[in-house]
């Protein structure tokens, strides 16, 4: 008798603890940092400028980030660092014309960056992302799109083009026998996953 109450009150104390400790699991969960991963294999950045000839291309190597400091989708900040020597035409001549000081300048200026400065909630699952776009060593406003799956939890996009007048940028020069538009658009499309933490809290 003596072993069937020792028995009894193990299991009285286990089915205590689980609901314990599934709420202590719960409130750390609640109180943690979303982790959100750009997925390289499913994301791109590619740039276009309309010309005589078709002027189109991607960036092989760049880096992306989106951090949280907390659910709160306003707390976010997006970081996007390309190297402009990446630049793929599928045209030799075409990409030493772009990488050269008369376009990207790539040596004096090897990054194209973004660093947003204010995500703002526009609907339901979608955001401006404002930030700062800089290319040879210049800096101007823009605004990129997040858009979040219908669940608003675990995966999302990013996409947007940063536009520009390339004579603003010192970008005065031409390619020989080709003519080139002032408009270069460079566009991102990023897919996120949420890898960890709570998902982010969006308002309804």
């Amino acid at each position: 008798m003596k072993r069937l109450r020792q028995l009894t009150l193990r299991i009285m104390l286990g089915l205590l603890v689980i609901p314990l400790f599934s709420f202590v699991t719960q409130a750390q969960s609640s109180t943690g940092v979303p982790v959100y991963k750009i997925t390289r294999e499913e994301s791109k950045i590619d740039f276009a400028v309309k010309a005589s000839i078709s002027l189109e291309g991607t960036f092989e190597k760049w880096k992306a980030t989106l951090t949280f400091a907390s659910p709160d989708v306003s707390t976010g900040v997006l970081d996007v660092q390309i190297q402009a020597d990446s630049v793929n035409t599928g045209s030799h001549m075409k990409d030493d014309k772009l990488k050269g000081n008369d376009f990207f300048d790539v040596k004096k200026d090897p990054y194209i960056t973004f660093h947003s400065t204010k995500i703002e909630q526009t609907g339901p699952h979608t955001f401006d992302v404002a930030g700062t776009f800089t290319i040879r060593g210049v800096s101007k406003p823009d605004t990129l799109i997040f858009t979040t799956d219908s669940e608003g939890k675990n995966t999302g996009e990013i996409t947007g083009t940063m536009a520009f007048d390339r004579k603003e940028f010192g970008m005065n020069a031409h390619i020989p026998f080709i003519r080139i538009a002032d408009r270069v658009e460079v566009t991102v499309a990023f897919k996120v996953t949420r890898t960890s933490g709570p998902p982010l809290l969006f308002k309804q």
